[in-house]
Order: C-alpha cells, then sequence, then structure tokens
C-alpha cells in the first residue's frame, strides 16, 4: 500500500508531490517510494487533546426528540433519539412539497396552472387555506398556503392535481423516501393528520429538509415569507425564528397531540449551513427557543470547510501498461468537513494507494482512500477514485512497463 501525507492547513489549495511523467524519473520515485514507506505518513497531530473536549457541553433541551445537522458536511452536532420514530405532524408536508417541486422542475406542472379544488380538499380539518370547493386556485398560491399557513386543504389539492389522487401521491412519497434513503419514514396522508403506519424520524426530517433545500433552491424561497393572504384571510409564518433570527431562512413546524410541538429550522452565517429540528416541546414559543439554543450553539463553537471540490486532482499516479503514463485521482463529490472553531492549524490528511494501477482503467474506479484527521482523530474517509479512463497501451507498451514493474 502506497501512503503519501498532505497538510490541508499548509497549502489552501491542497497541493500534492510533484508530478513524474518521464520514465527513468518514475524509476528514481520507485526507489524513493520503497526506501522512504513509512515516513511518508505519520501521526500528524500527537499532543492534542480529543476532539469531544475541544468544545463546550451542548445546551439541555426540554424537547423530546432533537437533532442539529451541518448541511454540506452531514455532521451531527447535537441529538437526541435521532432515530426513535415520532409523528411527524406537518413536517410532513416537506416531502408533498418535495415531490410537488419535481413535478415543476420536469415541467408536468407550472405555477400559473389553474387547480380544481376537490369536496374532499375542501372539507380536510386542521390548518387551513380555506381554499372554496369547485373553485380554481393557481398552483403557486396553493403551495404558499401549504407552506406558509400549513394548509392541509392546499395539501391535498396539490397531491390530487399533480398525481390525480392522494392515494398516488402518497405512493410517490414513499418511493421518494426510499430513493432519498430516509428509511424510517412511511407516510400515509400529504398532510401529516395523524394516522396509522405514518412516521419518521428526527434524523430522517433533518435530511428531508437538506434535500429539499439543495435540490430546489428556487422554491425554498417560499419558507422564508412571513405572511399569506387568501380569500382575504391573511395568517403568519409560525416558525417564529424569521422574526428573531435575520439568518434563518425556513423551513417548517408542526403540531398534533401526539407529536406536540415541533420544528425544523435552518439558518445560513456566511458558507454555514445549519438544519435544527426538535420534536415534542409544549409550545410555540418552546419550540423556537429550544432549537435557537441549537443553531447558536452550533454557529458559536464550529465552523465548515470545504477541503477538496468533486472531481478535483488530489494527485496524479503512474498507470502501467497504458496508453497514458499518468491518470489523475480524486475524489467522486465534494468533501466538507465541520471542526471545532480555531482548530482549522490540526488539520491533516494522507491519501493511501490500495496497489500499483495497471491499464486499462476505468473512470470512477476506487483506488484507495483519503483519511482525514483533526489532531490525532480520523474524522472522515472517502475512497479514492480515478477522474479519467485509460485504454490499454500498445504491445510496446506493455512490454516495457511490464518488464520495469518486475524490477
Amino acid at each position: 500500500m502506497t501512503q503519501h501525507s498532505i497538510n490541508p492547513a499548509k497549502t489552501n489549495k491542497y497541493s500534492f508531490y510533484p508530478n513524474y511523467q518521464a520514465t527513468i524519473t518514475m524509476i528514481l520515485q520507485r526507489f524513493y517510494n520503497v526506501l522512504l514507506l513509512g515516513l511518508l505518513y505519520s501521526p500528524l497531530i500527537s499532543h492534542a487533546e480529543s476532539i469531544a473536549n475541544q468544545v463546550p457541553t451542548p445546551p439541555t433541551l426540554s424537547a423530546r426528540n432533537f437533532i442539529l445537522l451541518d448541511f454540506h458536511s452531514d455532521t451531527i452536532l447535537m441529538e437526541k433519539g435521532t432515530n426513535e420514530r415520532i409523528d411527524p405532524a406537518s413536517l410532513t408536508k416537506l416531502m408533498t412539497a418535495y415531490i410537488v417541486f419535481e413535478a415543476l422542475k420536469a415541467g408536468r406542472v407550472k405555477l400559473t396552472d389553474e387547480v380544481p379544488i376537490s369536496e374532499k380538499a375542501w372539507k380536510m380539518a386542521g390548518s387551513r387555506m380555506y381554499v372554496e370547493v369547485n373553485s380554481r386556485v393557481p398552483l403557486e398560491l396553493l403551495i404558499k398556503g401549504m407552506i406558509i399557513q400549513s394548509g392541509n386543504d392546499a395539501s391535498v389539492a396539490l397531491a390530487e392535481y399533480v398525481s390525480s389522487s392522494e392515494e398516488t401521491f402518497v405512493d410517490l412519497m414513499n418511493r421518494k423516501a426510499q430513493a432519498l434513503a430516509l428509511t424510517n419514514t412511511h407516510y400515509a396522508n400529504t398532510t401529516g393528520l395523524p394516522t396509522e403506519n405514518h412516521y419518521s424520524t428526527t434524523r430522517d426530517l433533518a435530511y428531508m429538509a437538506k434535500y429539499l433545500i439543495r435540490d430546489f433552491p428556487e422554491y425554498y424561497k417560499y419558507y422564508s415569507e412571513k405572511e399569506f393572504a387568501y380569500n382575504n384571510i391573511t395568517q403568519t409564518n409560525r416558525n417564529l425564528l424569521l422574526w428573531r433570527d435575520p439568518t434563518v431562512d425556513g423551513v417548517k413546524t408542526g403540531y398534533t397531540e401526539t407529536a406536540g410541538y415541533c420544528l425544523i429550522a435552518s439558518a445560513k452565517r456566511g458558507d454555514m449551513r445549519l438544519i435544527g429540528v426538535v420534536m415534542g416541546t409544549a409550545g410555540r414559543t418552546e419550540r423556537a427557543d429550544e432549537n435557537q439554543k441549537m443553531l447558536e450553539y452550533g454557529f458559536r463553537f464550529f465552523e465548515t470547510y470545504q477541503l477538496y471540490k468533486a472531481q478535483q486532482t488530489l494527485r496524479n499516479e503512474r498507470v502501467w501498461q497504458g496508453e497514458a503514463s499518468q491518470i489523475a485521482l480524486g475524489l467522486a463529490n465534494p468533501l466538507y468537513i465541520t471542526i471545532p472553531k480555531g482548530q482549522y492549524a490540526q488539520l491533516g490528511a494522507a491519501i493511501q494507494l490500495n496497489s500499483k494501477i495497471v491499464a486499462p482503467v476505468t473512470a470512477g474506479t476506487t483506488y484507495g482512500r483519503l483519511t482525514v484527521r483533526l489532531a490525532n482523530q480520523v474524522i472522515t474517509e472517502r475512497p479514492i477514485i480515478a477522474l479519467t479512463t485509460v485504454a490499454t497501451g500498445n504491445w510496446f507498451q506493455q512490454s516495457v512497463d511490464y518488464l520495469w514493474s518486475l524490477w
């Protein structure tokens, strides 16, 4: 196994060892690797204390379940009962919105479409937009009614228009939950009204919010609107943090007797975005208070960095018996990390290759791993892949490289 150290803290552009292109230089590199293997890779920071001791104790929350998730790195900064099945209440409507946004993006529906209001939609209990039966309402207004006013009538009307019936729409919701790996989530309706076999977890809800923000930034703007008027009735957004914190730009509240008062909130400060979920609080003010505690804790004591971009060349490596002598190696996806504030200088990383690379090489094939450490602790590992394809060389190239590989 070939290993090479790099240090993000000392090289902002994450430069690596120089490329060796000439055959003779490759021979010298081979000597170099044999002699110094084991010296190239060593503990990067051996004297630092554990990461857990570098930040203060998280605040105590009265919420029954909660999670604080970094949007980019997927680091969980606080959690309780993360995978416990819970009643998602109106937080269900995040998936309802996701399916509607997919239909908009695919061109199957338009914001200006006039949506017919069925008797079923009109009769929906709970939070309502107050649409009239047999009327037609622009689709965009129904989206606002579902998001800002948490209208159950709007949710059903949208589902019926996008998929012909709420039952068919719910099937799409469950299929999408599986596709997004929300494995502890199952939907039985589009509204979140309590019913059998309708559940989620705080973890799944946090990721549902992440995917909504990530996949539909053009529609996420609706979640920051503070009020909406329809049928001469003005209702305010129940997310109190939209008034308290200008960095909060969504996302959704919920309440049922079994779920208690719930809130998913997302805030963005600089390049860092956090998503907080609290479930089972005692009231509207409490759910805002508890979520705000989490967000403040995350922003005060942590910071997020993008270390590497997707498809960025992290190393050029020798290819044996190929039509080209070098291949670029890197990551399939961007790599973000979230670490305690003030610890960036203690970051270190190393590439470990499994073995020498022999053509043919297909782009996307894994040839090793990247390990990132903070102090003496591994904080993440990612597969190192070939970024390009290299075909097998001609008989002369194969023969020469084969002989050199034996040497």
